[in-house]
């Protein structure tokens, strides 16, 4: 079906012949002064006759040129019948700490040893990839929580937006409440039992305005399900004079609060993980992954194709002949002209 978005375009398509009677009306009114003019000269060269033939040819051209041309103003457009657009899925808003602590390096990968923000990474883009159908959106939270993207089906600009988070640029302390509370803002207006919220973190709440499990308890009033994620390897051998053979063992995860995020993942439903390393971590994502996904309500799309240039194409094309007519007969004449003075 065919529809215009603006159809009070076409009250315009008499303005051509306004002006044109008010400008005779007034050149009526006014004495008259013989200037020379293409017309003029084409009635020499031509006669009358057939100046009025060329006058009644233009003028239908131009109202034809109007008449398309306001036909594009009008925006023409084909629109569809309706398509139900199923979607399935849930409301993931992941919530990572990127505190100042999160450069430890005690993630062991093939013997080597690299920063836990450097794993974290690693396996979330690898998580939200394969979340087809979920809107994710991600807080970045440190001494202050941030909205890095709110909730969307664009998983990569998800990904990119975390991967170039460097440790530390939200403060370096752990605001774990803050982060839960605006996660919560974010998560309460979706429908019920779709929302999910993952929360990952190497600390405890040591920073902020909310107490952790207040936030948790705002959660749970809106039905939000919260998984919590201690990371941090449990024994770390620093570096002596010999390197880390001869160094002591110590617990990089020794300010890690495990009652807090039992405690918030238990008020809301959810469940807490511990991970110890890489692969612990990339086990934990693979279990949250198995959550059974929610039927949301179908969303109706119809179809739009714009179909306004093929009105302003072809009045285009109608003013570029005219016009090149006009100029062929202007040379025309002028020949003519030139050819009577030399005889």
């Amino acid at each position: 079906m065919i529809e215009w978005i603006w159809p009070w375009a076409f009250a315009a398509l008499p303005l051509p012949w306004l002006v044109r009677r008010f400008s005779q009306r007034r050149s009526l009114q006014q004495p008259a002064l013989a200037v020379p003019s293409l017309e003029d000269f084409a009635a020499v060269t031509d006669g009358e006759a057939s100046q009025r033939g060329s006058s009644a040819w233009r003028l239908m051209v131009l109202i034809v040129a109007w008449a398309l041309l306001l036909g594009a103003i009008a925006r023409p457009q084909f629109t569809g019948e309706p398509v139900n657009l199923p979607t399935t899925g849930r409301d993931l808003m992941l919530a990572v700490d990127i505190s100042g602590s999160m450069a430890t390096e005690d993630m062991e990968i093939d013997g080597d040893y690299v920063e836990r923000l450097t794993v974290v990474k690693a396996v979330i883009a690898a998580f939200a990839e394969a979340r087809l159908g979920d809107r994710i959106g991600l807080v970045l939270f440190g001494t202050n929580a941030y909205l890095q993207a709110p909730l969307t089906f664009d998983v990569k600009s998800v990904n990119r937006l975390l991967i170039e988070a460097p440790v530390g640029i939200a403060g370096g302390k752990t605001a774990i409440g803050d982060a839960i509370g605006l996660a919560v803002k974010r998560l309460r207006l979706r429908p019920q039992d779709e929302k999910v919220l993952i929360l990952l973190t190497d600390g405890a709440n040591n920073v902020g305005e909310v107490e952790p499990k207040i936030a948790a308890e705002l959660a749970a009033r809106d039905n939000i399900r919260i998984y919590t994620i201690g990371v941090g390897a449990e024994e770390m051998r620093m570096p002596g004079l010999l390197g880390r053979i001869s160094g002591r063992t110590t617990n990089p995860s020794a300010d890690l609060d495990e009652a807090t995020l039992e405690a918030i993942a238990d008020v809301t439903g959810g469940q807490y993980f511990r991970a110890r390393d890489p692969r612990t971590l990339m086990e934990i994502y693979a279990v949250i992954d198995k959550l059974e996904p929610v039927e949301q309500e179908a969303e109706i799309f119809r179809p739009v194709q714009a179909l306004y240039f093929w009105p302003l194409g072809a009045s285009l094309l109608v003013w570029a002949s005219m016009l090149i007519g006009d100029l062929g007969r202007y040379r025309t004449g002028n020949r003519q002209a030139s050819e009577a003075v030399d005889a």
